[in-house]
């Protein structure tokens, strides 16, 4: 009887939710104490680092002595626990990596040099809730220099308000790695397009967050003629639709006047009140950055051009960082003889 009573299931339902969000807030506090600890120990260690490794090898033995059911405290990891002090010596209370697992700090503060560099993956990391392998990929891909650091072609900040063309450029990458994508002499558009939507979660994890994938070639129909877009999306942060062309060849002018009319078609055809204004990206083989920058000018909508590349397009010093699925199979999971994961 009481099973069936709304207010029961409502009670029931709320006890669940704080359940589970008191179990995540504990994992999340249980982390902070270890990566704290961790600086805390790499820190000591660091006074002492005339001992040299000798010193490290023998407490990581008599650690293991004294705590025989811990781990985390392998020689690897207590060296790389004096490298994470050495890295955040004024401390790492309010930095994102105080939030991280400890396998994504190992990555980190390994894998990247520049101090503003790691702090945007960190912070990546945290706001997209990257897994250790998602990082590594970036990294891998070089997002940040990407994303960040990436001269973009785009008029979003002459056509779009504050602060929506500042996230539309943010959100941009150039070029694009499709690298689930294998290169043929003869590729076409189109088969391209299938290769992306045939791997949805590859290409929504290499746009970015925030992109839901509305439909391939969709369908519109203006003044009775049927037009198509090669790939439709919504973005969940922007608050609007997302044309994207592809080009199996140089970027063209009349490149940007066809995207320009799909733009406009779908603000006058799918958007509401409630969408911010519809934004086109157009992706070439080669975007010919002067030639763009020029065809860009005078477009009405708001419009980005970008580069991709394929598996067999990657210049060889990005294709040799790309990890293979054996890499990324290693990469998932826990590691309990250094605690990371």
């Amino acid at each position: 009887m009481l099973l069936n009573e709304p207010e029961y299931l409502a009670v029931l339902e709320q006890i669940k939710r704080d359940i589970a969000s008191a179990r995540v807030s504990a994992v999340l506090a249980a982390n902070r104490e270890l990566i704290e600890l961790y600086w805390q120990i790499g820190t000591v260690l660091n006074e002492h680092k005339k001992w040299g490794n000798k010193f490290l090898q023998n407490l990581a033995r008599d650690i293991r002595l004294e705590f025989p059911g811990a781990t985390g405290y392998s020689f690897r990891n207590l060296r790389y626990m004096t490298q994470f002090a050495a890295t955040y010596p004024e401390g790492i209370w309010q930095r994102a990596v105080a939030k991280l697992p400890w396998g994504h700090n190992i990555d980190l503060m390994t894998r990247v040099a520049e101090a503003d560099e790691r702090e945007w993956y960190a912070a990546a990391a945290l706001e997209h809730g990257w897994s250790r392998a998602v990082l590594d990929i970036q990294l891998d891909t070089r997002l940040y220099q990407r994303q960040v650091t990436a001269t973009k072609t785009t008029n979003y900040a002459d056509r779009l308000p504050q602060p929506q063309s500042d996230m539309a450029v943010q959100i941009l990458k150039d070029p694009y790695i499709f690298d689930f994508v294998e290169a043929h002499d003869d590729l076409v558009e189109r088969t391209v397009e299938n290769e992306l939507v045939k791997n949805v979660t590859q290409l929504l994890l290499e746009l970015g967050t925030g992109f839901a994938f509305v439909g391939q070639q969709y369908h519109l129909e203006v003044e009775g003629e049927d037009f198509y877009i090669d790939l439709l999306f919504y973005h969940l942060i922007l608050r609007c639709y997302v044309v994207v062309e592809l080009k199996a060849t140089k970027f063209r002018p009349e490149f940007a006047g066809q995207l320009n009319f799909y733009v406009s078609a779908v603000d006058a055809m799918l958007k509401t009140e409630a969408d911010q204004p519809t934004i086109g990206i157009l992706l070439c083989k080669d975007k010919r950055g002067l030639i763009a920058e020029f065809a860009l000018k005078d477009i009405d909508k708001p419009i980005g051009v970008s580069e991709y590349r394929l598996v067999k397009d990657l210049p060889a010093d990005l294709a040799d960082l790309l990890p293979s699925a054996e890499d990324i199979a290693s990469r998932i999971g826990f590691d309990d003889e250094e605690g990371v994961g």
